[in-house]
């Protein structure tokens, strides 16, 4: 399974002292421990015991001794979750407002990960109007709060504020990325990339697929816990996520032979591979000479795979389609809804900027069976295959319930 990666943040608290604890559990639950520190943090805790615990250098500024510096959008990105624990009240405060004035907070505001925030603090300075108001916003931010325990505090006050025991903590964290595991269990389908249809040993009839939409698909499913098999069509491009399996496959009936296959065991096919409608009536066995001033090739029909799934779909199977139209999109995307017993499609038009072949983003809309439509705003190829598939699990879980 591939190995979790976690910024845990330092903040200037007495308990950062605990800081080494977290660590080291994390790390012993084989979780990889990005520690960033502010500056008021090494008053408390050296970089050296963390660094030694969680066996990475500790960041605590953007620039480095060699004249690189550390990319805080890199570290956000990349993250699997950021865990800031102790949590004072002046980091809560700058993350709550979007300042941004070291590593930390520049990081926090990269992140595409959950974050996580345990306080730490004097009791009066957590109950504080400022404090709970500061909480509120990070709550609505979705944040995650893992609150304060009462116990003794540094100003021997006895109350709520104290920083919540390690071991509680690296628990929240680790149920957190249990849960996130929706399509645990689940086999899953996906065609991606074009096909090559050969007109003789050298030439092919082909499309501009990258196979960038089916491949986040594959990434994203797995992330999700999923079991993914990938019919790959012609393409450079590979899945990150080592769990995906693939089938590399050239033609329209290569994919139409694969996933016939893999059908009969997958819970959701998906199918946003970009197949050729026609293929040549006949493929010359030797390389075809330059002879006459006009070329013709007799094609025919391709066997239409997202309709022979259609057929033979089974009670409980998701069969999701996609289509890319020019014009009179919806109707379009309708019409191959019905017509091949889909579940919902997935529209996108070349008209729309950003959309379509090769480009890194895309802009979708999801039609159901019903005839319901939702539409989402131009977005990466890793944001919108997130949402094909929270829609397919809020589908699904819809239809069970």
């Amino acid at each position: 399974m591939e190995r979790k990666k976690v910024i845990l943040g330092v903040s200037g608290s007495i308990s950062a002292y605990k800081s080494a604890l977290i660590t080291r559990l994390l790390v012993k639950n084989e979780i990889d421990v990005q520690v960033i520190m502010t500056e008021d943090a090494c008053k408390f805790i050296t970089p050296l015991t963390l660094s030694t615990l969680s066996k990475n250098e500790v960041l605590t500024s953007f620039d480095r001794e060699n004249g690189l510096w550390n990319n805080h959008v890199h570290l956000g990105i990349n993250a699997n979750a950021i865990l800031i624990a102790p949590a004072s009240a002046n980091t809560i405060a700058k993350i709550a407002n979007g300042l941004c004035d070291n590593l930390l907070t520049a990081v926090y505001l990269s992140a595409r990960c959950p974050v996580f925030v345990a306080p730490a603090m004097d009791h009066d300075m957590w109950l504080h109007p400022a404090t709970q108001r500061n909480i509120k916003t990070l709550e609505k931010d979705g944040v995650h709060i893992i609150p304060p325990e009462s116990g003794e505090l540094a100003s021997g006050l006895i109350g709520e504020g104290r920083l919540a025991e390690p071991e509680n903590i690296v628990n929240q964290l680790n149920v957190f990325f249990e849960n996130e595991k929706p399509l645990r269990g689940k086999k899953i389908m996906i065609t991606a990339g074009p096909t090559y249809e050969p007109i003789d040993p050298v030439r092919f009839i082909g499309n501009h697929s990258s196979g960038k939409m089916g491949i986040a698909l594959a990434d994203y499913a797995a992330k999700l816990g999923a079991d993914v098999q990938l019919v790959l069509g012609p393409t450079h491009l590979r899945p990150k996520n080592e769990s995906v399996k693939v089938e590399n496959v050239q033609s329209a009936h290569g994919m139409l032979r694969a996933s016939l296959h893999y059908a009969e065991k997958s819970d959701w096919c998906i199918m946003a591979a970009a197949v050729s409608d026609y293929t040549p009536q006949e493929v010359s066995k030797i390389k075809i000479k330059k002879k006459e001033s006009e070329f013709t090739v007799d094609m025919k029909k391709t066997t239409d795979i997202l309709a022979e799934l259609g057929k033979t779909k089974k009670a409980n199977q998701m069969l999701i389609g996609f289509a890319l139209e020019t014009n009179d999109e919806v109707e379009h995307a309708k019409k191959k809804l019905v017509k091949k017993n889909l579940d919902f499609i997935v529209l996108n038009s070349l008209k729309d900027k950003g959309a379509g072949f090769g480009h890194d983003t895309n802009k979708i809309t999801i039609i159901n069976k019903e005839g319901n439509k939702k539409p989402y705003e131009l977005k990466s190829k890793w944001d919108v295959a997130g949402d094909i598939l929270q829609y397919a699990i809020e589908r699904e879980k819809t239809q069970n319930e």
